[in-house]
């Protein structure tokens, strides 16, 4: 809609594997997009014979496609055959995003099993060929504070994307995410402000901490300051998607497996409720706002 400050997406087996629903959803709230990441139980460098498929889909409800929300380099950082396979990956999504008209894939920095400055040299290194391969597609790879991986935060995914020093480099920027920071950043003003010049994309889920336990919970019941955080995106001059991406499920709570690895049929089991709740909040914090 005109009046809302950000362009909508919803990321596409947080709500269906069937992309249908997925789109239906999309319709129904009147996003922009969608974000894929798993549909049909595939993931999306496991798509590229479904395109036509996609893209028949989306033009009936006149959506697009926002981003591709890969799984790249969630891998280990010592192990060779991991680090071929995730090239290829990267690889197919690119190929993916373009055929569908996007310019995003999302990517990460490999499972954490130290601190961050410790592997930092070897981060970059490792990130060569695939600047590579993106600098040769004209895709840009946006990197996501995920504190399951090296760049746990708003904070370190800077430095790494200063350190690479692409312009193909860029951040998804999930203040969620940082909720469950082990360094204890705080999404809105702390994590945003290091992160802010280099934020190309925005994934939407909120958290709270519960006597040391991150719970997921509806948009707007958490510890993340969406108002103020929507306030400086708007003020910053942000033209990208906000995307949701809820990780909460009425009735139910998903595994640490499934919050890491999202994907698949059991992950997308009651995400159509939890997203429907979600998108209305989401909205009705934005309204509030303008």
């Amino acid at each position: 809609m005109s009046s809302r400050p950000f362009k909508l997406s919803v990321i596409s087996d947080e709500v269906s594997q069937d992309l249908v629903r997925v789109a239906e959803f999309a319709k129904k709230f009147e996003l922009d997009a969608i974000e894929i990441r798993t549909i049909w139980n595939k993931p999306p460098h496991q798509l590229l014979d479904h395109v036509d498929e996609i893209t028949g889909i989306l033009a009936r409800y006149g959506l697009r496609v926002c981003s591709i929300a890969s799984p790249f380099f969630k891998c280990n950082i010592d192990s060779k055959d991991e680090y071929l396979l995730h090239l290829d990956i990267l690889r197919k999504c690119c190929e993916l995003a373009k055929r569908l008209d996007a310019n995003i894939v999302r990517g990460f920095t490999f499972w954490r099993k130290g601190k961050y400055e410790d592997y930092e040299s070897k981060i970059i290194e490792l990130f060569q060929k695939p600047l590579e391969i993106i600098e040769d597609e004209g895709i840009v790879l946006a990197i996501e504070n995920e504190p399951a991986t090296f760049t746990t935060n708003g904070r370190l995914v800077s430095m790494i994307i200063e350190k690479l020093c692409s312009k193909y480099v860029k951040a998804v920027w999930d203040p969620g995410n940082d909720i469950s920071d082990p360094y204890g950043e705080i999404p809105y003003p702390d994590g945003y402000n290091y992160i802010k010049k280099h934020v190309i994309h925005v994934h939407i889920k909120d958290a709270k901490k519960v006597d040391g336990e991150v719970i997921p919970v509806p948009i707007g019941e958490g510890d993340v300051d969406f108002v103020e955080q929507f306030k400086a995106l708007m003020n910053d001059g942000y033209r990208g998607y906000l995307s949701l991406e809820t990780h909460w499920r009425p009735g139910k709570k998903l595994t640490e497996e499934q919050i890491v690895r999202p994907g698949g049929a059991s992950f997308s089991e009651a995400g159509e409720e939890a997203s429907d709740i979600c998108m209305r909040n989401l909205i009705k914090i934005l309204e509030s706002i303008i």
